[in-house]
């Protein structure tokens, strides 16, 4: 199936349903899973209320990757120059910061294909949130001119989890994950 195919099936696609390889994959995350998404989430708006303008993040949208992939990152995050509008439904362009969180039914394809594909798509940094080791790694781009990850980094609960991307934003990750 195509990106195409894929959203011209609209309303008739159960929520959360990706195509990974032009294969339709849908999940449905646990109440940890869902927690930790949540908290995340907190976070950032948190920290973003007193700084207005550091873009925002968002959860689930629809963000075609290329012809045959169109993911819904669990977590991503964009900066304030491409603010998305309101009623917008998709991403047609990956942002710059996805955050997928451990699912049973996906997380062989987050570590595996959606981790390729984000990279060749010019993702600059992905954090897989593995809740069952309570590990993060972080895959990161050292400058927007690197060609691939070249930075990747493994955090445990004695660490905080932040990013050059949003300056001075921080989660523990003892604290996220006790959600």
């Amino acid at each position: 199936m195509t990106a195409d195919e894929f959203f011209a099936l609209g309303d008739e696609l159960p929520p959360v349903t990706q195509l990974i390889d032009g294969a339709l994959v849908m999940s449905t995350p646990s109440l940890r899973h869902q927690r930790v998404v949540a908290w995340l989430i907190y976070r950032f708006m948190s920290f973003a209320e007193a700084r207005p303008g550091v873009g925002e993040m968002c959860i689930e949208v629809s963000t075609v990757i290329d012809e045959h992939n169109v993911y819904a990152p669990d977590v991503w995050w964009m900066p304030e120059e491409r603010r998305l509008a309101g009623d917008e439904r998709r991403l047609l362009t990956p942002p710059p910061l996805v955050a997928e969180v451990r699912s049973p039914s996906t997380w062989r394809y987050d570590v595996g294909t959606k981790l390729r594909h984000y990279e060749a798509a010019g993702v600059s940094e992905v954090w897989l949130i593995d809740t069952d080791a309570a590990v993060v790694l972080v895959f990161r781009r050292s400058s927007p001119e690197a060609a691939s990850f070249d930075l990747s980094l493994e955090l445990t609960t004695a660490d905080d989890l932040s990013t050059p991307l949003i300056p001075g934003w921080s989660v523990g990750l003892a604290e996220l994950f006790a959600r």
